[in-house]
């Protein structure tokens, strides 16, 4: 039973639940090798590999925090499970501006920006964010480095944190301007319906994980617990079940999600099908094409500069 005081020579603060993690590392594998499944099954590695690899790295996170659970006091077992647990979430964020991108193919007379430009806009931005949280989640969980240095891991953190903030607000404005012009447009193709809903739920469960580890971080003044008042400290970190709750479990309930409502169900497996105008037939075609430079599509893919041209006349 958690008392909430510190537990001598533990880097967790707390002695680790030793089922817990055997519970969520199995889980994890198991919706990882059903979106294997689904992958080979739908033909569509390239729309949710994702899936698979944030499964992957679950799994190996949780499997290293159990052996971390024996050895609370070993500093390597606990970053590598820290690393490889925090590195997931960004990566399933990832997969779901994917999942748009395929969607505006669909119905791509409505999209706001280039398709095609939807993961690879966005995949930059998280990259940006996978380097700050994996180089900060190391240094503030070193307790052997400096506190100077330790701090620096915590800022990295917090700006990784606060981007993917930014990144997620951003992608439900481009979701619902697309969502509400096929709506005033009359579509409502079941599919398309679903999907979308589905790519909601998604990012309300990794909105609601990103506000806690903003909270979480943003409590945090210090990583040394000898002498100090442990009521000094936020609950956050002193009780193992804020982690459960608010990480594990909602990261499993995602991952179950996509395996139940997975995104090919709705879409079909091919960028030249798309929707025609009635909002229910499926038509193939050539797929879409923009006459601007490739270049350009990547530096410019909310084509800004025709919007901002001044029309003659």
């Amino acid at each position: 039973m958690e008392d909430g005081k510190y537990v001598e020579g533990s880097f967790y603060f707390y002695a680790p639940n030793k089922g817990a993690p055997v519970f969520f590392a199995i889980a994890f594998a198991f919706s990882g090798l059903y979106h294997t499944y689904q992958c080979i099954h739908y033909k569509c590695w390239r729309i949710t590999g994702f899936y698979v690899v944030c499964a992957v790295f679950f799994t190996a996170g949780f499997i290293v925090r159990e052996l971390g659970a024996f050895q609370y006091n070993n500093l390597i077992k606990f970053i590598v499970s820290i690393c490889l647990i925090y590195a997931a979430p960004p990566i399933l964020e990832l997969a779901n501006y994917n999942i748009l991108g395929r969607i505006l193919y669909f119905v791509p007379y409505y999209s706001p920006i280039h398709p095609g430009r939807v993961l690879s806009t966005f995949a930059f931005v998280s990259f940006v964010i996978e380097t700050l949280n994996g180089t900060g989640a190391a240094y503030f969980a070193n307790q052997s480095l400096t506190e100077e240095k330790q701090q620096l891991g915590r800022a990295l953190v917090k700006a990784a944190l606060l981007l993917q903030v930014i990144v997620i607000i951003s992608f439900l404005v481009l979701a619902g301007m697309f969502h509400r012009r096929c709506l005033r447009a009359g579509i409502h193709h079941s599919g398309l319906k679903n999907v979308l809903y589905t790519l909601y739920a998604s990012t309300a469960l990794l909105s609601a994980r990103t506000i806690y580890r903003v909270v979480e971080f943003w409590s945090v003044d210090r990583v040394h617990y000898r002498n100090v008042d442990t009521l000094t400290i936020t609950p956050m970190l002193r009780y193992e079940w804020y982690f459960y709750v608010f990480e594990a479990t909602l990261m499993l309930c995602n991952q179950v999600m996509l395996n139940i409502r997975h995104p090919r169900k709705y879409l079909p497996e091919s960028t030249k099908t798309y929707l025609a105008g009635d909002g229910v037939t499926e038509v193939t075609g050539p797929g879409y094409s923009d006459s601007r430079n490739f270049l350009l599509t990547l530096i410019d893919p909310l084509n800004v500069v025709a919007i901002a041209e001044p029309i003659d006349g």
